[in-house]
């Protein structure tokens, strides 16, 4: 069995109604292993020597009605190596629950609070811990943005102490998933990369450009001015062939919808809407394609 030395971080919020998982590790592939949550229910993190099944198993405990303590306590009792295992479970009440076991490769230990557990081994040290709790608890914006400033300060403040190989963020909340139709919101992952958490930001930052929200705030209205710059970056991205005139007719929509969809963003632009255009789309389409 390989050891899973790595840093992480299980976390609930309740106003999105989420639970989550950051990771980063020298270990190939990590987010295949440590990460485990489900949306209702609870977040859990399996590492040092992982065990795979308390994830599921975990969570069916969770679901069933038990707390993160007591659910830690019942995987932990029947595992005869549990000393040599490391995981940090939030339930859905909040309540954080860890265990680092006492054949833990040094440095090893985890920081639990209302909300969120951090543990890791094999680190350069206990500020590696300190680093994500206090990162985790002053960040700002949804709980993904949290748990990744949480992997950004254990990353500067040394990880792990072998060096680096893979990361990943998981969080679940109901009918986050595409289209709405499972739990899983954001599911991203770096399995063999030099710099894996700076790598994983930026497919955060991808996440949030294809799936994010759209706020009715940032969206304008698709009026002749703009209409005429949609219609230029159409001829520029070769969906249209005539020349700007800035009405947006039913022409220059499915030319539009045709671009959208080329760029997997149908989540910010829709046909059941074509007069509104969110703004976090127009920057993109102009960084790519150009104003002119």
């Amino acid at each position: 069995m390989r050891l899973i030395h790595t840093f992480s971080i299980a976390a609930y919020d309740p106003d999105e109604d989420a639970f989550g998982v950051g990771v980063a590790s020298k270990f190939l592939a990590v987010g295949a292993v440590v990460p485990w949550a489900r949306a209702g229910v609870g977040a859990i993190a399996t590492q040092a020597y992982g065990k795979l099944t308390f994830g599921p198993n975990g969570l069916d405990l969770l679901a069933s009605g038990k707390s993160a303590q007591e659910t830690l306590d019942q995987l932990l009792e029947a595992d005869p190596l549990r000393e040599q295992r490391q995981v940090g479970i939030v339930d859905n009440q909040g309540r954080s629950a860890a265990h680092t076991g006492n054949q833990c490769f040094a440095w090893a230990g985890h920081r639990s609070a209302e909300g969120f557990t951090c543990q890791g081994n094999i680190l350069v040290g206990e500020q590696v811990i300190d680093a994500m709790a206090q990162a985790f608890t002053s960040a700002r914006g949804e709980l993904a943005d949290r748990l990744y400033a949480a992997l950004v300060a254990g990353d500067d403040a040394g990880g792990d102490r072998r060096g680096k190989q893979a990361s990943a963020l998981y969080v679940a909340r109901p009918h986050g998933g595409y289209g709405g139709d499972n739990d899983r919101y954001l599911d991203l992952r770096v399995d063999d990369d030099p710099e894996p958490v700076k790598r994983l930001g930026d497919l955060i930052t991808i996440h949030h450009l294809y799936f994010g929200e759209v706020k009715p705030e940032d969206r304008l209205p698709i009026k002749m001015d703009l209409a005429r710059e949609l219609q230029a970056l159409l001829i520029r991205s070769g969906y249209r062939q005539s020349e700007p005139d800035g009405v947006w007719d039913a022409e220059s929509k499915q030319q539009f919808d045709a671009l959208i969809g080329s760029e997997n963003l149908e989540e910010r632009w829709r046909n059941d809407d074509p007069d509104m255009l969110d703004q976090v789309a127009l920057a993109y389409l102009r960084e790519k394609y150009g104003t002119k």
